[in-house]
């Protein structure tokens, strides 16, 4: 099985630990993975912005790296729902295909081709799962209250399988955080008052650490609990996948 792994630009520049722990997490289950050195932004943020016609640039250089994996797999929701949803090459459109039907955001990949079934890391804290939208609402990482169905959560199905946490979660448990892409630009203000309501909902289960799937909600909400002199971190899950056991 050969994996590319897609490392998003922000998880490159800021949080390299997220990339390395999701390399070796990989590793340790047997995958044999690659990490294409020419690989850059996939686009979304221009895609955002509404400027989706100015990206073919990066879709051109997305194709050209990742055809011919068996699967290509990234920390990220969102940058993989946004692979999924418009990448397009007009010169090479059947690998373009085969990236879009190949990519898996991590837990995604774990559950559902791997079916991970142990997990061999340990962290004995008190954490608490912040679901992303694009993650929850695009990729179906996880049920959401409104369709009133069974309950599940594959990030959550692994995160159970760590020795020692303890799992607690918010109570308007698929609400946004607020980052929101360039939202958190243009609407500061909101951004930061629903980053605020996020925070305060997982206070009050006295956790010592906020993790989720997508780096980007994690950074948001790392800014305002560092502007409030809060002692809860902001962590990947692929770091606590990839603790020591």
């Amino acid at each position: 099985m050969r994996v590319g792994l897609f490392i998003p630009c922000y998880i490159d520049q800021f949080y390299p630990q997220v990339g390395i722990a999701t390399l070796q997490l990989l590793e340790k289950l047997g995958c044999n993975v690659s990490f294409p050195l020419q690989q850059t932004c996939c686009g979304q943020p221009m895609a955002n912005s509404g400027f989706a016609h100015l990206d073919k640039g990066c879709d051109k250089n997305f194709v050209e790296n990742f055809s011919g994996f068996d699967y290509i797999v990234a920390p990220s929701g969102s940058c993989v729902l946004h692979i999924k949803e418009h990448l397009k090459d007009e010169a090479q459109p059947k690998e373009a295909e085969q990236i879009r039907n190949a990519i898996y955001e991590l837990t995604e990949f774990l559950t559902d081709i791997l079916k991970v079934e142990r997990i061999y890391a340990s962290f004995p804290h008190k954490v608490g799962f912040h679901n992303s939208c694009h993650g929850q609402r695009g990729l179906h990482l996880s049920s959401m209250t409104e369709t009133m169905l069974p309950a599940f959560s594959k990030p959550e199905q692994l995160l159970n399988m760590v020795k020692g946490i303890q799992l607690s979660h918010p109570q308007r448990s698929d609400e946004c955080c607020g980052f929101g892409g360039t939202f958190c630009v243009f609407e500061e203000a909101v951004s930061v008052k629903m980053g605020k309501d996020r925070i305060k909902e997982h206070e009050v289960n006295d956790v010592e650490y906020i993790t989720g799937g997508d780096v980007s909600c994690l950074m948001h909400l790392e800014g305002i609990l560092k502007r409030k002199g809060s002692s809860v971190k902001a962590i990947h899950i692929a770091e606590i996948l990839n603790s020591d056991f």
